[in-house]
């Protein structure tokens, strides 16, 4: 029987995980415009990039003794910033459980020449982590953006760690809770969790992580755009005052200073993890009650609450291989997205076949709800054409 197509569309069908949903009323020309054409370096601009951080740092809880520093290239610069800066004095362990974890296991093995303990997991599951030598610099994605998998909690980094805790929190800042004892470097981008634009980094550093850049002498080769330290080879503390490595994007600092507004303005924090629990408690509750569709990791523990990815569990797609289910997954996000109805769907280009819905804090629950009717006409109308 034809499953009828639906009327009510989400009134916001945006769902892609990066760049994410803007937040709830934003409008681009409610956006300062002051200092288009200033200087970067100019006083007042500067002030406006420190006010950026200071609201992050306000929203976002971030302990006073922990500095912070705007970077070029979005959470991939944070992380890599990090990397070529701190690594070396210890030995190394990656903790790698989808596609970005992979990328700093290659990044410290292949690019820094350091052999590293990978410690790995397949999609959809988290590696044993207790097996984690906290002798060694630990470098981890706290939420798996591509795969779906987060680690349930800061319970398994050693309080006394030796090295340092390096958490690649792109897709859990703003949106599940950080243990910031825990850790000494965490990197996030604009355009995840609060639905910023794209370019801009922000690392998060404990004073562990600070005394090591001004101790640390990298043995290669630090390029301009991912160095923290000034001419005396210490960390600058100009960047934790707002100032940028290099030229950065006034338009896109407003739009930031926008969505951390908003975020004060519905109750912080605590109120956008409570936003972002509340859409993945709706998508959980129709994943729960369709037969074709299943969650890609089984444990739910460490289920992300932000980037959800799911599986098909039908025989007549599982009986597909590779190429046909992906081909089955762009047919399935060309029905949805030719409606208006859902857009950006798709998983990760190297996730297993499946869907990626982002229900992080700037999507409505509303929308959450109004999309299960369309995933399942589209899902019907895909399947019957196979034939």
């Amino acid at each position: 029987m034809p499953v009828v197509k639906p009327v009510v569309k989400p009134a916001r069908p945006w769902f892609s995980s990066g760049p994410t949903a803007k937040r709830p009323g934003y409008k681009l020309a409610g956006l300062s415009e002051a200092l288009h054409g200033r200087g970067i370096r100019a006083p007042e601009t500067a002030a406006r990039f420190a006010y950026g951080l200071k609201l992050t740092r306000e929203v976002l809880g971030v302990p006073d003794d922990y500095v912070m520093v705007f970077t070029p290239g979005s959470d991939t610069g944070a992380v890599e910033a990090a990397l070529w800066g701190m690594l070396g004095p210890r030995p190394v362990t990656v903790v790698a459980f989808e596609n970005f974890g992979l990328t700093w296991a290659e990044d410290v093995r292949d690019h820094l020449k350091l052999d590293p303990v990978v410690v790995k997991a397949p999609w959809g599951d988290l590696p044993d982590l207790s097996v984690v030598d906290w002798s060694h610099d630990v470098v981890f994605p706290w939420n798996g953006t591509t795969s779906g998998v987060k680690v349930p909690d800061g319970d398994w980094i050693a309080a006394d760690r030796e090295g340092l805790s390096i958490c690649d929190a792109t897709s859990a800042a703003f949106a599940q809770p950080l243990d910031w004892p825990k850790l000494d470097v965490t990197t996030f981008s604009f355009q995840k969790a609060l639905g910023g634009e794209a370019g801009i980094g922000v690392m998060v550093m404990s004073p562990r992580a600070v005394a090591r850049l001004d101790e640390n002498v990298p043995a290669w080769p630090v390029p301009k755009v991912l160095r923290l330290t000034g001419k005396d080879g210490k960390f600058d503390r100009t960047l934790a005052e707002g100032v940028v490595i290099n030229t950065a994007s006034v338009l896109t600092m407003e739009d930031w200073i926008d969505a951390l507004e908003w975020a004060k303005s519905v109750g912080g924090c605590e109120a956008l993890i409570a936003r972002t629990d509340a859409n993945y408690a709706a998508l959980e509750a129709w994943v729960g009650k369709t037969a074709w569709v299943d969650f890609l990791p089984q444990r739910e523990d460490i289920r992300s609450t932000t980037s959800v990815c799911l599986k098909f569990t039908d025989d007549r797609v599982s009986a597909l291989d590779d190429k046909g289910q992906k081909a089955f997954v762009k047919r399935f996000k060309a029905l949805l997205e030719d409606e208006g109805a859902v857009y950006d769907m798709e998983p990760h280009r190297n996730a297993p076949p499946g869907l990626r819905l982002w229900c992080g804090c700037t999507v409505e629950t509303a929308d959450v709800v109004a999309i299960g009717p369309w995933l399942e006409w589209a899902f019907a109308t895909a399947v019957a054409e196979i034939g």
